[in-house]
Parts: structure tokens; sequence; C-alpha cells
């Protein structure tokens, strides 16, 4: 039985830890690379070395510490499990509460960004938010896993239990990611309570039926054929966590680089290396790796599926590179899309997934998108 009472956490990995992952990434065993071809066959060498010699010599782990501990940190156990989340409460009593859903290869830091200008907005007149920021089960500090099953649906009853614990009987639920799969669950089994659903992906994907493709716009065509694109080239990580994830994990366990290639490969060069390297090093200080390719597993092997659309009111915001979700594939699974916003890349964005991570790549206009929705819920 794990303990339902909720406990203050505080991040604190032993300095062992550190020394030992430094021999790790000084005595490497690099891979051959044919010369010239770059990311051909997947990750290139160069970018994997350029980042684990900044994880060696430059990245300050104990940096990310005292920024994940300045916030007020918890767990608590749901379902057999301990449930790490912060809880970072507005001074505004008309806050309204939201839980916010990371994904993989993210943790917690992806919303670090959007703590401040969500919970204490400079004007007045801005809506404000309490935040429940968890760790997905398996992932991170609430990980590894004792149990089997942790799957979009598993998670939502979870967080379900957790806001209900924390005392919200209304909140709204916000997530990118696996995040994107939880929260419009979490809105379809807990719609009593849940205000809406803000996402910045909805992954709804052709039926089979020729007749959803007639009249498609020339930006929807687009948007599949970006979608192909990924699928026949980038989609490796999907199909091996979805069917052999403790293969890898031997691999992911042994070696940081290892890991920091695997995880790499959707964090985008675009990404400072501070961020990369954060949330990188959380699965490898937490033994992670596993549990949380299970995700993928569990996801695809699950034999709990919901019939009809959610129908909680929801929101897209989508970003340059990333997922590109079809309206009229997400109506079909989305009975109550209310807000449907695609925001267009500044010139300093490159890349295949750029605007992937954008709570950390574009603050600003993630919380303008997130304030203006569930402001016109209330």
């Amino acid at each position: 039985m794990t303990d339902t009472a909720i406990r203050p956490y505080r991040v604190e990995i032993p300095q062992a830890a550190l020394d030992d992952l430094a021999d790790r990434l000084r005595r490497t065993n690099w891979p051959g690379e044919l010369p010239g071809v770059g990311g051909a066959y997947g990750m290139a060498t160069d970018r994997v070395r350029e980042l684990a010699t900044y994880w060696l010599e430059k990245f300050d782990w104990r940096a990310v510490e005292a920024r994940l501990n300045a916030h007020p940190q918890f767990v608590t156990g749901i379902d057999g499990e301990e449930i790490h989340f912060l809880h970072v409460r507005s001074s505004r009593p008309d806050a309204t509460p939201l839980v916010l859903t990371h994904g993989w290869p993210g943790s917690v830091v992806e919303y670090l960004d959007v703590i401040a200008p969500l919970t204490e907005p400079a004007d007045p007149d801005a809506p404000a938010f309490h935040l429940v920021i968890p760790s997905l089960p398996g992932f991170g500090f609430s990980g590894p896993t004792r149990s089997a099953g942790w799957n979009r649906y598993r998670t939502a009853r979870a967080w379900a239990t957790l806001m209900a614990r924390l005392g919200y009987d209304r909140y709204g639920a916000v997530g990118n990611d696996a995040g994107s799969m939880v929260s419009p669950e979490l809105g379809r089994l807990d719609a009593d309570h849940v205000l809406g659903v803000h996402v910045t992906q909805l992954f709804s994907f052709p039926s089979g039926d020729p007749a959803e493709f007639a009249g498609l716009t020339e930006t929807d065509q687009a948007a599949l054929k970006h979608l192909q694109w990924f699928y026949e080239n980038k989609f490796s990580f999907n199909q091996v966590q979805s069917q052999q994830p403790q293969t890898l994990a031997f691999a992911l366990a042994d070696s940081p680089v290892g890991l920091l290639a695997w995880n790499g490969q959707l964090l985008d060069e675009s990404l400072d290396p501070d961020f990369v390297l954060a949330n990188v090093a959380i699965y490898w200080f937490t033994g992670t790796a596993a549990s949380a390719m299970r995700f993928y597993w569990e996801d695809a092997h699950a034999t709990e599926q919901p019939a009809g659309p959610t129908t909680v009111p929801t929101a897209v915001a989508m970003f340059p590179g990333d997922f590109q979700s079809i309206r009229r594939f997400a109506d079909r699974d989305h009975a109550n899309i209310v807000s449907w916003h695609t925001f267009e890349a500044g010139p300093e964005r490159r890349g295949d997934v750029a605007g992937h991570y954008a709570a950390h790549e574009a603050t600003d206009v993630l919380v303008g998108d997130i304030r203006q929705f569930f402001a016109g819920l209330r």
C-alpha cells in the first residue's frame, strides 16, 4: 500500500550519482559513423558529442534542482504508485485550478517557464491559475512504476483522484504530447469537474473511410503529408517503445550517452542545451528510461477504448513543426472544440519539431492562449 497522505518533496540527487555520471560520460564508447552522412541514419554523432560534452563540462544539475525546489513539490500514493507533483497556488482568490501534463521525452521541466505568468500575472485583469504539475507515472520523480497498466486512461483516473484530494472541485486540464492524450480522457471521465481541456495536439487520424478525404483544404493536405513524412522517417521511437521497450531499456539504463541520443531525437536542435539536458538528466538520475517507455506499450495494448467523442470544451494551440492536428478528424473525436489556433514560426525557428515544447519555446504565446480559453469558459 502506498501512503495516500500528501507529503512534501525535494529533489536531492546524491553527489555520488553526479560523479558516476561524469565518469560514464568520460568513458563513452562511441559508435562508428559513415563520413559525410550527418543524421541520415539517425542521431548524428556530432550532435550527440556536442551535447555530451556540454553535459560533462558546462551543465549545472544543481541549478536545475534549485529551480525545481524553488516551487512547492509533493508526493502522494495513488493506485499503488507514488505520484510526484508541483503545486503552485496563486495569491489571487479568483484563480482557476489547472493540471498540466507533460509527455515523453519531456518532464515537469517543460512547464517551469509558465508557472510565474500563469499564477501571478502582471496584469490584474488577466486570469490567474493554481497549478498542479505532476510527473507522469513511471516518469522522473513518479517512478519507476512497480505495476503494469499505466496508459492514458489509468493516468487520467489518477489525475482525477489527485485533483479531488487537493480539494479542487472545478479545474481545467492542460497537456502536451502524452499530456495531450491524457487531458482529453481526464475531461471525459471527470466531466462533472473539468471546466475545459487545452492541448497542443489532438491526435486524431483518418479512420480509413475514403469519404473523410473529400474536400480537404490545402492546409489539411499539407498536414497529412507532414504526418506521413514523420511516420516514414522519425516514428521508430514509437514502434520500439510500443513493442519492445524493455529490450531497449538495457542500453539506456547503462549509458547516459545512449539515453541522450535516444531521447534527444525528439529534442530538436532549436532547443537550448540546458533544457535538453535537464529533461534527459531527470530520466537518468531517477532510473526511469524503462518505465517511461512502457507508457507507449501500455497505451498500444490498452483494452479500454471509450466510445464516442469527448464533450467538454476543448482548445487546440498548434505550433510550427509540431504535430499538425486536422480539424475534420478532431471534430469526429471531440464534439466540443471551441478554440482552434495555429501559430506561425518566427525567423529563429528551425528543424522539423521546433515548437513541440511550446511552454518553453513560445511561453508568452501559449500562456496567452490558455488565459483566453479559460477566461471564456468562466
